[in-house]
C-alpha cells in the first residue's frame, strides 16, 4: 500500500489527471478499474476520478509495491533531471532576475536572447531555469516534479525582454494563464520606433500568421478570403502613448489589448513606425545605423509593466491591485538616452 498526500502545488487538478501523471505507464482503464474496486481511494472513500484535489487530500493505493513501481516510468523523470544537471554544469550559470515572488507565483525579467519556452527538445528555456531555481532553493522537490511541472504563463519572443509570469502551484498557473487569456490583466510595453509619432492612439487591424515563415501580416481591412490553411484573420487592438520623441525616433508606451503573435511589432510597422532593431518587420537601413553605432542586434521592445485587477482569487489573491515593473535593459536605456527620449 502507498499513501500520497496532495501538496499545495498539486491541488486544483482532477484526480484522474493526477493518477495519469503519477502512474505514468498505466493505461487509464487500470486506475478507473482500481477506483471502482476501492483499490484506489480518496480520503478513505470511493473515488470516480473527476474529483478536484485539494491540499491535504490523501490518495491511497492498495496495491503491491511491485505493481506500483511497474507503472511508474522513472526514466522519464531521470532524463529531465540529467538534462537539468547537464545544463547547470555546462557554460555560464544563469542568475534569474526575480522581480516579485510569493508562495504561488514568480515574476521574472527575461533578458534578450532567452526563449520563454522550448521551441525544440534540445532547447533550454526560461522554464528549465525556473525549475532549477525552485529546486536549488528548496521550493519544490524532485518527487513533486513527477506530478506537477511549474511553468510560465505568458511568452515573449526570444529577442523581446521583460516580465514573464510563472506559477509555482497548479492553481496559480491556471489563474494567471486565465488572466492572460481573458485580458483582465493589463500588459504594457516600452518600445523605440522609427519616425515621429505625434499623438496617442488606439489602432486596430487584422492579423494573419504564416506558419511556414513564422511571420504575420497586418491590414486595416479584414481580408475577404481565408488563408490557404483555412484560418481567418484575427482582430487585433493596440493602444499606444507617446512618452518622448525627436525628429527620428519616438519612445512609446504600448498597451497590448489583444495578444497575438508579433502583434506589436507588425502592427506598428504597418502604420509606418517599425520598432528599432526589428529586422523581421522593420526598416533595414535604420536598423543597420543603430547596429553600427550601438551594436544593437534585437528589437527595442520591453514588457515593462503588469497591472492586476482588484479581485484576484485563490492562490493569486495576494496579487490583487498589484503593479509589477521591470527595468529596461542597459542597451535599451543607453540608446534612448543617446536619442534624447529617456
Amino acid at each position: 500500500m502507498r499513501e500520497i498526500s496532495i501538496q499545495k502545488n498539486e491541488a486544483g487538478q482532477r484526480m484522474d489527471k493526477f493518477l495519469a501523471k503519477y502512474l505514468n505507464k498505466a493505461p487509464k482503464s487500470f486506475f478507473y478499474k482500481m477506483m471502482r474496486k476501492k483499490n484506489i481511494t480518496l480520503n478513505g472513500k470511493k473515488a470516480v476520478g473527476n474529483e478536484q484535489l485539494k491540499q491535504g487530500d490523501v490518495i491511497k493505493l492498495f496495491l503491491a509495491e511491485e505493481t506500483i513501481e511497474n507503472f511508474i516510468d522513472h526514466s522519464q523523470f531521470s532524463k529531465k533531471k540529467a538534462s537539468s544537471a547537464k545544463k547547470q554544469t555546462a557554460g555560464k550559470k544563469v542568475q534569474l532576475d526575480i522581480l516579485y515572488e510569493d508562495e504561488a507565483a514568480v515574476f521574472i525579467n527575461k533578458p534578450v536572447g532567452m526563449l520563454s519556452q522550448k521551441a525544440s527538445p534540445t532547447d533550454t528555456s526560461l522554464v528549465e531555469y525556473f525549475i532549477d531555481y525552485l529546486l536549488e532553493n528548496g521550493k519544490i522537490t524532485e518527487e513533486e516534479l513527477h506530478t506537477f511541472h511549474p511553468s510560465v504563463c505568458n511568452r515573449l519572443d526570444r529577442n523581446t525582454s521583460g516580465i514573464v509570469a510563472a506559477g509555482k502551484t497548479l492553481q496559480a498557473l491556471q489563474g494567471l494563464s486565465e488572466m492572460f487569456r481573458d485580458r483582465t490583466l493589463k500588459k504594457y510595453y516600452l518600445c523605440l520606433v522609427k519616425g515621429q509619432v505625434k499623438e496617442n492612439q488606439r489602432i486596430h487591424g487584422y492579423l494573419v500568421k504564416n506558419e511556414k515563415t513564422n511571420k504575420v501580416t497586418v491590414s486595416q481591412k479584414k481580408p475577404a478570403e481565408q488563408t490557404k490553411d483555412g484560418k481567418e484573420a484575427s482582430t487585433i487592438h493596440t493602444e499606444y502613448k507617446v512618452l518622448a520623441r525627436n525628429r527620428e525616433t519616438t519612445l512609446l508606451e504600448v498597451h497590448l489589448i489583444t495578444g497575438k503573435t508579433h502583434q506589436i511589432r507588425a502592427h506598428l510597422a504597418s502604420i509606418g513606425h517599425p520598432i528599432a532593431g526589428d529586422y523581421k518587420y522593420g526598416n533595414r537601413s535604420f536598423n543597420d545605423t543603430l547596429k553600427k553605432k550601438y551594436g544593437l542586434r534585437s528589437q527595442l521592445l520591453h514588457a515593462y509593466r503588469l497591472e492586476f485587477p482588484e479581485n484576484c482569487e485563490g492562490d493569486i489573491k495576494q496579487l490583487s491591485g498589484k503593479i509589477i515593473k521591470a527595468p529596461v535593459p542597459a542597451l535599451f536605456e543607453q540608446i534612448c538616452k543617446a536619442q534624447g527620449v529617456m
